[in-house]
């Protein structure tokens, strides 16, 4: 479970959150402005019906005159059609400004998430995410587009109805106005209350969701392990949690709206009985009486609506404190100012100032650790010249994917540094390098979309013919070419309609097509059958040449031909030299090639029996 969970709890209300929300919102500054007013002009009809009232009931019923029947009846057609044009006014507003703030909540989220460093998304789990840009997106963009005409309308309403009510006769408007201060106390006890347990509610929410996105990813594990009991009792336990957070904080809500009924109608019983009096003492009419009532009634209608407000946008504190947070999550790895001046930013770049990159590479007494006082590197020192193939071999844990991410600034050693070219790579932009590294993953992610574009991604300016090209030199033109569609066939969510090697392959031909001057494998081969591994290491002699590359390396015997090997362990070097020199010495190296050899010539002759 996320971190930041636990600490959700203990926030208090931050202005800054809705500052961030509120200019995400005032956006939509014409469709605001409309809604507004389309919301006040149903406030002030609200408040015509009840003075409309204690004319008919003072001059039709009470007095007996109808002279102005006619008259009345086109005043409140005329009213009918008022509201009728402020309801479509107002669900039309609401409904475009809930869509822009949906949209720009989570086209930020998005964009934010392209900045954080690969650190960000190795702490973080996946469902903790997803709900941020989903139901928590959603859920905010919903409460503060229709919140403000319930807003609106309510302030307006009370606001007109005391005007009218003073204005007529101040005994009974002070009823109305001393319980307000008694709301407003109940008001401030339970909004923290409801904030809390909302709080509670939205942390077991995100564990539900990411139990939901471990379900459906590992459903193959789930089913193979046959742990399906296990699974559907953890989510179980979560979901009763969740549960019985948001029945506490539905009770709380339903509690604090009958308070605040009963106030009202105590409030409406006094003005009765007092107005009563006054009526017998014709002091006020029938009709100003019935009016009194009427506003009575309808004064604490807009109370109630503003409790519903307060109720939901507590709801909507915990999410918008989520969503604000993941906007404004900083990446740990950032360009120093003087660097993003000169070379721009990931999304405003100044190519113009970018030097081409030889590919020497050098780390220089770099230590590095993912926690504290566990070091992977400590005083590690590694010299390439451009151009070279240097093979990272050991068994697991002795630092070869550190080192690779490393040089691909995923992260940045804690002391010491990396040097390309003979300069810092601190000295020039993540992005720069970015673009001129290619990294080619043990699993790669294929894009929901056709096998064209997702080669395409490798050099988005790429036209269909170099897509095509760099597709033959790694052999993929060979399986696509039997699909029905070709090129143009959908790969599936995460490339689920292909086999693990033609996903690999696919990766392959991206790093041809973007022909970078420093190439990453890591265990790249590992995953594809023997067949396509002869296609694999054509290619991969083709892809080197020229260029500074880094193979992280399981299966020896695709690094025979390496310029260097480096064999390590624990984070430090025990050996370096070539295939054959290494052998010579017949240290650690040589014993992990025999022992491996062995293995692999046991195996043939298992599949020959």
């Amino acid at each position: 479970m996320h971190h930041e969970d636990d600490q959700d709890i203990q926030y208090k209300v931050k202005i800054g959150t809705w500052k961030k929300i509120i200019s995400i919102v005032f956006r939509s500054k014409k469709h605001l402005v409309m809604l507004a007013l389309y919301s006040a002009m149903l406030a002030a009809l609200d408040a015509l019906i009840p003075l409309f009232n204690r004319y008919a009931i003072d001059t039709f019923f009470v007095a007996g005159n109808y002279e102005t029947w006619p008259y009345y009846i086109i005043a409140n057609l005329l009213l009918a059609a008022g509201f009728g044009f402020c309801v479509w006014g107002f669900i039309n507003e609401a409904g475009i400004i809930e869509a822009e703030t949906s949209y720009e909540l989570r086209r930020q989220a998005f964009k934010n998430l392209q900045r954080l460093s690969f650190s960000y998304f190795d702490k973080t789990p996946q469902g903790w995410i997803m709900a941020r840009m989903t139901s928590d997106a959603r859920k905010l963009s919903l409460i503060i587009s229709w919140g403000i005409v319930d807003f609106v309308w309510a302030g307006l309403s009370m606001i007109f109805i005391l005007i009218i009510l003073y204005v007529t006769f101040i005994k009974l408007a002070l009823i109305v106005t001393i319980v307000l201060p008694v709301m407003m106390i109940v008001a401030y006890f339970f909004r923290k209350l409801i904030l809390k347990q909302h709080r509670v509610a939205r942390k077991h929410n995100s564990q539900l969701t990411a139990q939901y996105n471990e379900g459906f990813q590992g459903a193959k594990t789930t089913k193979s392990l046959s742990i399906e009991e296990v699974n559907y009792d953890e989510f179980a336990i979560t979901a009763k949690k969740l549960r019985s957070a948001s029945v506490k904080a539905v009770i709380s809500s339903a509690l604090f709206s009958s308070i605040l009924l009963v106030l009202a109608y105590i409030a409406v019983a006094t003005t009765m009985f007092r107005g009563s009096v006054y009526v017998l003492d014709t002091i006020i009419t029938v009709g100003t009486l019935a009016m009194f009532i009427s506003y009575v009634v309808n004064f604490f209608e807009p109370i109630m609506a503003i409790s519903r407000i307060i109720s939901d946008f507590q709801n909507a504190q915990a999410s918008a404190e989520r969503i604000v947070g993941l906007i404004e999550t900083e990446p740990e790895l950032v360009d120093t100012p003087e660097v993003q001046e000169k070379y721009g930013t990931l999304f405003v770049d100044h190519k113009d100032n970018w030097e081409d990159l030889k590919g020497d590479v050098e780390f220089k007494d770099v230590t590095f650790y993912y926690k504290d006082n566990e070091n992977i590197l400590t005083n590690f020192n590694l010299k390439v010249k451009a151009g070279m193939s240097v093979a990272l071999v050991g068994h697991t844990g002795s630092g070869k994917t550190t080192i690779v991410n490393l040089l691909s600034r995923f992260y940045e050693p804690k002391s010491g540094g990396i040097l390309i070219d003979g300069i810092d790579y601190r000295e020039r932009s993540i992005h720069w390098l970015h673009k001129r590294l290619g990294y080619v993953l043990q699993s790669p992610h294929l894009f929901s979309t056709t096998v064209m574009e997702n080669i395409r991604y490798g050099r988005l300016d790429a036209t269909d013919e170099e897509v095509i090209y760099a597709s033959k030199m790694v052999g993929v033109d060979t399986f696509v070419s039997k699909l029905d569609k070709g090129y143009e066939t959908f790969v599936g969510e995460g490339g689920n309609m292909l086999s693990v090697g033609q996903k690999q392959l696919i990766s392959f031909a991206r790093a041809v097509l973007a022909d970078p001057r420093i190439l990453i494998l890591d265990e790249a081969t590992s995953s594809i059958d023997s067949e396509s591994e002869l296609v694999i290491q054509e290619a991969t002699e083709k892809l080197l040449s020229d260029r500074t590359s880094f193979i992280v390396a399981h299966r020896l015997s695709t690094i025979v031909n390496s310029d260097l090997i480096v064999m390590l362990e624990m984070g430090e070097i025990l050996e370096m030299g070539n295939h054959e020199e290494l052998l010579q010495k017949r240290g650690a190296y040589f014993e992990l090639y025999r022992n491996q050899f062995f293995k692999e010539k046991e195996k043939e002759l298992e599949n020959i029996m």
